[in-house]
């Protein structure tokens, strides 16, 4: 009876020490597989995430292409505002247009200047704006310059930007504002800020010239760098060890009335010893 214990605690134990291997077994392999579809879902995603990414620069180059051609297709537009909407046609609104420029803006235009009219917008109380289109950018350019003479009247006139760009340049105008507050020039040219910073003068209480404690030592130093100047200009040239060069000292003219003297002396005496 005890061996038949013991062989079944042996059974249990071989069957335990199984079951831990299968469990092991069984988590390598699940880790295995989870590993390789971590690698498969990753080199997925890889390849997806470039697609997306060229389909992203795909999409900002035809945006950008949209808007050029959407730029384009404004170039020669201006929008009117203020004008009184009595037409009854599209030709009776052309001709208001063309008396408009004429006598506002005194401007001689014809039909063959304007390639479109139109009113924008839902008829309601206040006459609508009035979209023209232009036959060549150099009559719009000329009507923008005369948009001046509009001042102080109901009527006013601008270039036809895009939605996005109004909106953009509402934005722009909160920071025009605040650099005007600066003292600073601004221009808002289509969707960009142009700021032109005012350059302030120097004040003269920061001037050396204004400063007396400072005028005598500005003036010492200029006139030791005019010396300066003056003397890297014209070199000295050296010095010749010949005394006719320059002016003698007084004890060099001694020096040599003793010498003089000496000499006649012995002359003399050799003299008189010949005789």
């Amino acid at each position: 009876m005890e061996e038949i214990m013991k062989a079944l605690e042996n059974i249990q134990k071989e069957l335990n020490a199984q079951k831990i291997e299968i469990q092991k077994n069984g988590e390598r392999v699940t880790e295995q597989i989870t590993h390789n579809i971590t690698n498969k879902l990753e080199e997925k995603f890889t390849i997806l995430e470039g697609k997306h990414q060229i389909l992203n620069e795909k999409v900002e180059q035809q945006e950008k292409r949209i808007q050029f051609m959407e730029k384009q297709a404004r170039q020669r537009n201006i929008i009117f505002f203020g004008i009184e909407e009595d037409e009854t046609s599209y030709h009776s609104l052309e001709n208001n247009i063309l008396h408009f420029i004429n006598e506002k803006l005194s401007l001689k235009l014809n039909c063959r200047d304007i390639q479109e009219t139109k009113r924008l917008g839902k008829k309601g109380d206040k006459p609508r704006p009035i979209k023209v289109t232009f036959s060549t950018l150099g009559l719009k350019v000329s009507i923008l310059k005369q948009k001046r003479l509009l001042k102080d009247t109901q009527y006013y006139l601008n270039e036809d930007y895009p939605k996005y760009i109004l909106e953009k340049r509402k934005e722009l105008q909160e920071e025009a504002n605040k650099e005007r507050e600066k003292g600073n020039k601004v221009t808002i040219k289509y969707d960009k800020l142009i700021v032109l910073k005012s350059n302030n003068k120097r004040s003269l209480a920061n001037s050396p010239e204004s400063d007396p404690k400072s005028q005598g030592l500005v003036g010492n130093n200029t006139r030791a760098t005019k010396k300066n100047k003056i003397n890297q200009s014209n070199p000295s040239l050296p010095r010749s060890n010949s005394v006719s060069e320059g002016i003698l000292k007084p004890s060099i003219l001694s020096y040599l009335a003793k010498n003089n003297a000496n000499k006649q002396i012995n002359d003399k005496t050799a003299s008189s010893l010949h005789s």
